[in-house]
């Protein structure tokens, strides 16, 4: 999809599930990517099955972790090119049962943790005057869901930091962009549906057509390798002059 060069790409919570896909289909592409998890076996774990990637430790929400993992991918490859904002969390509860350190937990993975390595990526970024940041939201981010408020509130929140990003480096060749995927085989959806199921008294089967598929229109999981053709074109030359965007990937809904 590109000619150019080999990139050096970054891809958060890329040991798994829809980012180690973002991160298999950039390695295909031939790009190199840094595999920023917060299991550090998991990272080095991956990197080694894809090839031409590394993985590093990364604590998205904490500021030192994020600027340190930074810094070792520009000291080691010169800059970044590309930014993947993948790395969250989930917790299920109703609003008046929400735990407030499980609801600190999701918002700071997710909303602070795209902060974080957007924050850092970007002097890199506008030294060479090009770069692309894709942040992973969701279909939650238009569209809530019950017992998922930390959730939804931050895929919410994401999209809006991703347009203001956006909009102060448009005139730096640097494009920011969301993906919205919809309901996705992965290790997360497989976790919720048994709590889905306890929190509404039904079964699991239930769950997932209620809370998962029930709203969409092809009544089927998308795959990862379907979220990460979308990243990889917004990353793309294609792509140049699209910024600022929230594109969904949902199977209709």
């Amino acid at each position: 999809m590109t000619t150019q060069k080999e990139r050096t790409v970054i891809v958060t919570g890329a040991a798994q599930g829809i980012g180690y896909a973002i991160a298999q289909s950039f390695i295909r592409n031939g790009d190199f990517v840094a595999i920023f998890d917060l299991n550090e076996e998991a990272a080095k774990s991956a990197a080694g099955e894809l090839g031409n990637s590394k993985g590093y430790q990364v604590n998205v929400a904490d500021e030192e972790s994020v600027k340190a993992a930074v810094e070792k991918v520009i000291m080691e490859r010169g800059t970044v090119d590309v930014l993947v904002n993948n790395a969250g969390v989930q917790f299920i509860s109703p609003v008046e049962d929400f735990p407030e350190e499980k609801w600190d937990l999701v918002v700071d993975v997710i909303l602070k943790g795209t902060f974080l390595t957007t924050k850092h990526v970007l002097p890199a970024m506008k030294k060479q005057r090009k770069g692309r940041i894709i942040t992973i939201s969701s279909g939650h981010g238009r569209r809530p869901d019950a017992y998922k408020s930390a959730y939804v509130a931050a895929k919410y929140a994401q999209i809006g930091f991703t347009n203001v990003t956006a909009m102060e480096t448009a005139q730096f060749g640097i494009t920011a962009n969301s993906i919205l995927p919809g309901p996705t085989r992965t290790e997360l959806i497989e976790k919720q549906l048994p709590k889905l199921a306890e929190q509404d008294g039904t079964t699991i089967e239930e769950a997932l057509n209620h809370h998962i598929l029930g709203k969409q229109w092809m009544k089927r999981l998308l795959e990862p390798s379907e979220i990460a053709a979308t990243a990889l074109f917004l990353a793309s030359e294609g792509a140049a002059s699209i910024t600022g965007e929230a594109i969904g990937v949902t199977g209709g809904e």
